[in-house]
């Protein structure tokens, strides 16, 4: 009898169900309980939010300690308030100008959209190298990243004289001035997370094109002409003008990978009889296993969006609740999606899971719709790398070499709307011209990754609260730096070599 897909309206009325039974499961401290109140106090809308990167006091008449509009706060005042915030130059328009903020749930959407990437296709991968280890390393960063995440925002306040949290940072950029010095602490940051940001743009597109020749391969279309054909649907990225937009994307980039996992899983337990129980190792495979931790350490690289989306919140009091939620889910998405699909295969494991099913149409449609998720997961990095030029080289004389990307009503120029598009292209190009890219990939994300997530943070956590720690969280911090040296190095090393020896074979054209 074939398979069919059931009505649409019953898969809605079925999404509803379950989305009103995961709010109705949120802990009372992301509904506004007290307790997150005491980390992050609740904040009203101001005028004058930026976006996606906060420059006043990093270049502007503001210092970086000053305090911009005072916020206004919903019920009663908690322990700690926020009394104001850096101010900023929006974004959208001219200063002061309005936008839309986002909730929460908006921002959880991001937050997963970053940390549940398409790496997670080879997640099963990584247990065959590392058996239960790669399955505690899976929840073990989680937890390392999520406490790195919630310590690099904590460093965006200071405690006034008053006993208030004010906000005297406005971005990842910002905590690095502080800590590195005014003239090189932005230029460090900003490289390494322009980097990171447009290498997972163009990996997203070499994965298209890879995934569609996965689909076709008889076809007339090689995997470079996928790459072109996807990104044509790239380019109205330029287009994003806020944060909102990103979110809703995100949030069906969420559906697809809800989707992925919904197939994939029920093809595993379909076939659960033939689980190669005795397969999975307590040892771990020296050679192969430090590219498999690599590619868990970059799947839970979120903290460049992190100070973004705390400022964006319509009430932050629930940043450290859905931080919390957000990594717990990955961590047990991850876990069980590469221990079952591992226990499904075995020795047979592909990197990309999605190349072990056996029926060629089926294998389509699952990467038909992995092709969907890379490019829904696209706009994200792609609108916080454009960012991040606008505001380095785009915020008009004398604080920037060129005039501003923003209109007077709030439009972008055609030129700079240009610059948006040509960044897409950018990515496209890249991405069919560089041989090894996935190799290249973990060369420079094995630094950049680690620094930005694991080492950077306990590092300005230790300088910037300086005096105010526990010897635990010292310790701790520490230890954490340590961890960052090492999966670094290691996965420096071995992607090194792999790329060595990968052009000793020669270009793949």
């Amino acid at each position: 009898m074939p398979f069919r897909l059931p009505p649409l309206s019953g898969v809605l009325y079925g999404a509803s169900v379950i989305w009103d039974g995961v709010k109705a499961a949120v802990p009372e401290s992301c509904l506004g309980g007290p307790d997150e109140r005491l980390n992050f106090a609740k904040h009203g809308r101001n005028r004058g939010d930026v976006e996606m990167t906060s420059v006043k006091g990093e270049g502007s008449g503001l210092g970086e300690g000053g305090v911009g509009e005072g916020g206004s706060l919903d019920g009663a005042p908690p322990a700690l308030q926020r009394e104001g915030s850096v101010g900023s130059v929006s974004t959208v328009g001219v200063e002061g100008g309005d936008h839309d903020m986002i909730t929460e749930w908006q921002a959880g959407w991001n937050v997963t959209n970053a940390i549940q990437g398409m790496f997670i296709v080879s997640l099963p991968y990584a247990v065959l190298h590392g058996g239960y280890w790669a399955i505690v390393a899976m929840v073990g960063i989680a937890y390392i990243c999520c406490y790195t995440g919630k310590i690099l925002v904590d460093c965006l306040y200071e405690v006034n004289d008053e006993g208030q949290l004010v906000r005297v940072r406005s971005s990842y950029k910002g905590i690095a001035r502080e800590v590195f010095g005014q003239k090189w602490g932005g230029k460090i940051v900003n490289s390494a997370q322009l980097i990171e940001l447009l290498m997972t743009c163009i990996l997203y597109v070499v994965l298209c094109g890879d995934l569609m020749i996965g689909s076709f391969p008889d076809g007339p279309i090689d995997a470079r002409s996928w790459m072109m054909i996807c990104g044509l649907f790239l380019l109205p990225c330029g287009f994003l003008k806020n944060l909102h937009h990103v979110s809703t994307l995100s949030f069906w980039c969420m559906v697809a990978h809800l989707a992925i996992n919904i197939i994939i899983f029920a093809y595993c337990i379909g076939n659960a009889g033939s689980w190669a129980w005795s397969k999975v190792m307590f040892r771990i495979d020296l050679l192969e296993f430090p590219i498999a931790l690599g590619i868990i350490v970059f799947s839970y690289t979120s903290h460049i969006f992190l100070p973004t989306l705390e400022y964006n919140l319509i009430d932050r009091s629930k940043f450290t609740c859905m931080l919390n939620w957000s990594h717990i889910a990955a961590a047990l998405f991850k876990a069980l999606f590469g221990y079952v699909g591992f226990l499904t295969w075995a020795e047979d494991t592909e990197e990309v899971i999605t190349n072990n099913l056996p029926n060629p149409t089926f294998k389509g449609f699952v990467n038909i719709i992995l092709v969907i998720k890379a490019m829904l997961s696209y706009p994200l990095p792609y609108y916080a790398a454009v960012e991040i030029i606008e505001v380095t080289f785009f915020r008009g004389r004398p604080k920037t070499v060129f005039p501003s990307v923003w209109a007077l009503d709030g439009e972008l120029k055609v030129w700079a709307l240009a610059i948006r598009v040509l960044v897409v292209v950018f990515t496209i190009l890249m991405a069919i011209s560089i041989p090894h890219f996935a190799i290249l990939m973990g060369l420079i994300g094995s630094f950049t990754g680690t620094m930005l997530s694991f080492i950077w943070p306990c590092y300005f956590h230790l300088k910037i609260k300086a005096g105010k720690l526990e010897m635990g969280d010292i310790a701790y911090d520490y230890f954490v730096i340590f961890l960052g040296f090492l999966f670094g190095s290691i996965g420096i090393t071995t992607s090194f070599y792999a790329l060595v020896a990968a052009f000793q074979i020669g270009l793949p054209f």
